[in-house]
């Protein structure tokens, strides 16, 4: 699902459109869009988007403080169990790893690119951007809502006496691009996907490989949630799963709800399949000031059959028991319950 215009057959005016919920940010509306045109082609019914306002897009507070965890989620769940709407669209590293009741997520298609990116100052480069302001005589100041990124971005610069500050921040993808342009920031960190999906990809000046900065469990992927009950429905939006995709990110999501901790805890994990027949996982947590960072791997033989989601999810618990007795509960402050 790469937001190209799709073909298929027409929409069935004599059958009422399916609703979908979706958040009101120009994202999240491109994303639903996606998934909306997709169903239309797969079921030939029409699809209308249901603009639904969130408690994270209402506060102003940084989503440590409000806790991250389910905060873009909830009134898109309480719409869907209220039958206010068919189905939504969620992005997948804001859904809780906390099954729930009453819902199913019907469909994980296939991921977009999982790294964030850098939309700095001149068109520089992370290290380009650190060096020329190095020479200015000041640290180069990078705007980032994220505590993941801010221990890994801080990481990075310890590790390479670098002078780096990073800046909270909060807004949509124009709020915090605009910090940029008028100045009062040097750089943002974005996810790729996001910026891929709204058409701005050419802003990027620099992709961080998950060398320097490893993404948030399920970056990159979307997260399609129905209620248990709809069968049919559910039955329909399933030819739009990617079960690579599926697997892979549950045992991201594994690695976190192990950790009991929530989207805005400075933890990061990312799953690559190596050879479709083994997966790779990644698990990084640290203090947001970059003096602690916690990085290890592991990696298991995967058969894609019905238990391949319980094989991932395994082996995501393993690798988090393992960064727990290195210590990683004490570097990420308070833990979800």
């Amino acid at each position: 699902m790469n937001g190209q215009p799709l073909t298929g057959q027409a929409p069935d005016a004599t059958v009422a459109p399916l609703r979908l919920g979706t958040r009101r940010s120009a994202l999240a509306m491109a994303q639903s869009g996606m998934v909306a045109r997709e169903v239309t082609r797969l079921t030939g019914r029409a699809v209308e988007l249901v603009e639904i306002t969130t408690y994270g897009d209402t506060s102003r507070e940084a989503l440590a403080q409000i806790g991250g965890t389910g905060v873009f989620v909830s009134a898109l769940r309480d719409a869907l169990l209220e039958g206010r709407i068919d189905f939504a669209v969620h992005s997948l590293k804001d859904l809780p790893t906390a099954a729930a009741e009453g819902l199913v997520l019907a469909a994980v298609p296939q991921r977009e690119d999982s790294r964030d990116a850098l939309v700095a100052r001149e068109g520089l480069e992370l290290g380009e951007l650190v060096e020329k302001l190095a020479g200015a005589g000041r640290p180069a100041r990078i705007g980032t809502g994220s505590p993941r990124r801010m221990a890994q971005l801080n990481a990075w610069a310890r590790a390479n006496g670098a002078q780096l500050e990073t800046v909270a921040i909060r807004g949509n993808v124009d709020t915090r691009i605009g910090f940029v342009t008028s100045g009062e920031l040097d750089a943002v960190v974005l996810a790729t996907a996001g910026l891929n999906r709204l058409g701005r990809a050419a802003e990027i000046t620099g992709h961080l490989d998950p060398e320097l900065m490893v993404p948030a469990p399920g970056q990159g992927a979307l997260a399609v949630e129905c209620t248990a009950g709809n069968t049919a429905l559910t039955a329909a939006l399933s030819a739009l799963d990617h079960a690579p995709t599926r697997v892979a990110v549950a045992a991201e999501r594994a690695l976190l709800g192990a950790l009991e901790a929530g989207c805005s805890a400075p933890v990061a994990a990312l799953a690559d399949w190596e050879h479709r027949s083994e997966l790779r996982l990644e698990g990084v947590v640290g203090t947001v000031d970059g003096a602690t960072l916690l990085k290890m791997s592991a990696h298991g033989p995967i058969v894609l059959d019905e238990t391949a989601e319980q094989q991932a999810a395994a082996l995501g618990r393993a690798l988090a028991a393992r960064l727990l007795d290195a210590g990683a509960a004490a570097l990420m402050g308070e833990r979800a319950r």
